[in-house]
């Protein structure tokens, strides 16, 4: 599940992170998804990431057995 985040910004303001994004050649969505992996990265603890990926490993393998063809 994706969340959908809402940041207020002036149309002006808005524009010149843009702009200034650009000239990097970035964007602002590239730039906050780099900002929320970091701040998942220092923030949540190793024994949590390490679970949520333990869930998404047994979510995938479970998910290849359903899509195997059946003889």
């Amino acid at each position: 599940m994706k969340k959908v985040l809402n940041i207020n910004l002036t149309p002006d303001e808005l524009s010149a992170v843009e702009l200034n994004l650009q000239r990097k050649n970035s964007t602002l969505e590239a730039e906050m998804q780099k900002f929320v992996e970091q701040l998942y990265s220092k923030i949540v603890p190793q024994a949590v990431k390490d679970f949520i990926d333990a869930k998404a490993e047994q979510e995938k393998a479970a998910k290849k057995l359903k899509e195997k063809p059946k003889p």
